[in-house]
């Protein structure tokens, strides 16, 4: 009796299952809401048309310095970059906060290699004033590697080193996903980078362990919505151009 009830539900799943099969259709899997917003951009790396344009040449009006709420005295060049003034006011940030965005910066290292290691060209690029993404002089300038250029400062390496020569334009395309903290100040949500230098993926959805500090350990102190910063460190020069970020 157990063999021929065995054999008589093989038969139903053989009838049944082809019969499922044939009977679903193409459009069945069609999705079509919600439907992608338009958004277009020129280049690869000119800003889409949803974008905020933080700097295109013209003035710092988006930005103050990073430490103070004073104009920033950093110089802007005729070629529609601007320089690092060493100055000790920390760098720069954007008047305005964000959260988890993709953001374009291109960047250019000093032709003076006359420092080595972390004082050659030493800047950065900080996600909600706190995450660093590195900017250095590493063409075939040693330094420890999880401070490199492209490295998550003293958290990741970078999977490759895709510095070019000093004096030459470089970029970063930036995805940030923003970490989340509750009401009661913990961490319910890491964040994430992924990192493109010079359009070679060099961090793939990396989680950020908190704060990127030059001592100690991270730190995950909660927060919201942060402005964007721009390091001016030691001890030659760093130039920035077409900086531009949509928020996600």
């Amino acid at each position: 009796m157990l063999i021929k009830t065995t054999i008589f539900k093989l038969f139903i799943f053989f009838l049944i299952i082809p019969f499922i099969i044939f009977s679903q259709k193409s459009k069945d899997t069609e999705i079509w809401e919600p439907i992608p917003k338009e958004v277009y951009s020129s280049s690869d790396s000119a800003p889409p048309n949803d974008a905020i344009i933080l700097f295109d040449g013209s003035d710092l009006s988006k930005w103050t310095a990073k430490w103070s709420n004073k104009e920033s005295g950093w110089q802007i060049n005729e070629d529609g970059s601007v320089t690092v003034v060493l100055d000790g006011s920390g760098g720069i940030k954007t008047k305005e906060s964000f959260g988890s965005v993709q953001l374009h910066i291109e960047w250019k290292t000093s032709e003076d290699t006359s420092h080595k290691n972390q004082k050659r060209s030493n800047s950065g690029v900080f996600l909600q004033n706190r995450y660093e993404i590195q900017i250095l002089d590493s063409y075939k300038s040693p330094t420890y590697v999880n401070g490199q250029a492209g490295s998550v400062y003293k958290q990741y390496i970078p999977l490759v080193n895709s510095t070019r020569k000093p004096g030459e334009w470089q970029s970063y395309d930036i995805i940030f996903d923003a970490p989340k903290f509750n009401s009661q100040g913990n961490k319910i949500k890491s964040g994430y980078f992924t990192v493109f230098h010079n359009g070679i993926l060099i961090h793939n959805h990396v989680e950020i362990l908190g704060t990127t500090q030059n001592v100690g350990p991270p730190k995950n102190i909660a927060h919201g919505d942060a402005p964007i910063s721009l390091q001016n460190h030691c001890c030659s020069q760093v130039s920035f151009r077409n900086i531009w970020v949509r928020k996600l």
